[in-house]
């Protein structure tokens, strides 16, 4: 099978070359253009998280030998989640090179955070059965870079930390309301502020309302934290 000038390119910004391209054109195929010669990439995806896994738990183990497990599992889950599985993505535009049905298209597929999320995982798979462990390691080594050593700081999920924050000074858990909401049904933009009590609040805007819930919490927590 040869590839196409678009999926060569990819490549290249992958950094790894298929022996195997027939793996590289399955993980890109969503299962809106599945069909009976066609496989999509859902069985990759399911493969391609456990190689992320490993990897990930791996670098952390090595680069923090003290850390207990309290300290390694919120920094394993901030690295594996599929936020940062579509941050990948879309730094190597993998949603350009997508194969989706016309329907998934129009919706603004080539955007969506769990479509980008899950097909940077089917790549990773398809990495590792062309190539075996140490490739597919080293290529989301390269990909991740130095979000792993900035982990430390970004692994506390900050909704949590901010309920916390507000239980221990007997406060209710705080609230988060949507305040704006533009762009297309298709990719929607959100604003959402996190409030407390107490009066305390800050406001924040992602693609997703989970997104937005985070980054205004992690906002009114640093404010929080540095008064």
């Amino acid at each position: 099978m040869k590839l196409s000038a678009e999926l060569k390119a990819f490549e290249e910004r992958l950094g790894h070359r298929f022996a195997q391209p027939a793996l590289l054109v399955r993980a890109v195929t969503h299962s809106s253009m599945a069909s009976a010669t066609r496989d999509d990439n859902q069985r990759l995806e399911f493969l391609g998280d456990r190689v992320l896994g490993l990897v990930m738990a791996e670098a952390l183990l090595e680069r923090d030998p003290a850390a207990e497990e309290g300290l390694l599992a919120p920094r394993y889950n901030a690295l594996v989640r599929k936020e940062a599985c579509a941050d990948v993505a879309r730094e190597i535009e993998l949603g350009a090179v997508l194969k989706l049905g016309r329907s998934e298209m129009l919706s603004g597929g080539r955007r969506k955070l769990a479509l980008l999320g899950d097909a940077m995982e089917a790549v990773i798979a398809a990495v590792y059965r062309d190539a075996g462990f140490d490739v597919a390691k080293a290529v989301v080594l390269r990909l991740w870079g130095s979000r792993i050593d900035k982990v430390k700081d970004d692994a506390r999920d900050a909704k949590t930390a901010l309920q916390e924050w507000a239980q221990a000074r007997g406060l209710p858990p705080p609230a988060y309301v949507e305040t704006a909401r533009t762009g297309p049904d298709h990719a929607p933009h959100f604003t959402i502020e996190a409030r407390l009590e107490n009066g305390a609040r800050e406001s924040a805007q992602a693609g997703s309302k989970r997104q937005a819930e985070q980054a205004a919490a992690k906002a009114l927590l640093a404010r929080l934290e540095a008064s």
